[in-house]
């Protein structure tokens, strides 16, 4: 009898709540956020993406693609709702036990190769909730 080996995936492990604990946009920490918030929770299920207020007041939900072969891993997101609805988001991300991280470039513009922040990028990360 072979004994088969569960391997987890990135997308396992990203199932589940997540709590907003900092955000930077265009080079700035802390700006005023409409996609999310301090404290904001991003619930995942499947490929999909909720995010709501602590309060339950949604802010964006949509769907998301991962690529964790490459380096830096690689993220698409595509929100539903909002100014970006139905537009390809291009992104990178980090995924560390209950850590997880994604600089993300506006709509049209390349994906980001590093956390570095800078015109056009937003920084996100979160903790496991």
């Amino acid at each position: 009898m072979v004994r088969e080996e569960l391997v987890e995936t990135d997308l396992d492990r990203l199932q589940g709540r997540w709590v907003q604990r900092s955000f930077e946009e265009d080079g700035e920490a802390d700006r005023p956020d409409t996609h999310g918030a301090q404290g904001a929770v991003m619930t995942v299920s499947g490929c999909t993406f909720h995010v709501a207020l602590p309060e339950g007041a949604t802010l964006l939900e949509g769907s998301f693609r991962l690529d964790e072969a490459r380096y830096p891993k690689c993220i698409d997101w595509v929100d539903a709702i909002g100014d970006d609805a139905g537009q390809t988001i291009p992104a990178i991300y980090e995924l560390d036990g209950d850590f997880f991280r994604f600089a993300a470039a506006d709509p049209n513009m390349e994906r980001p190769e590093g956390f570095a922040g800078g015109q056009g990028i937003s920084i996100r990360s979160f903790s496991r909730a």
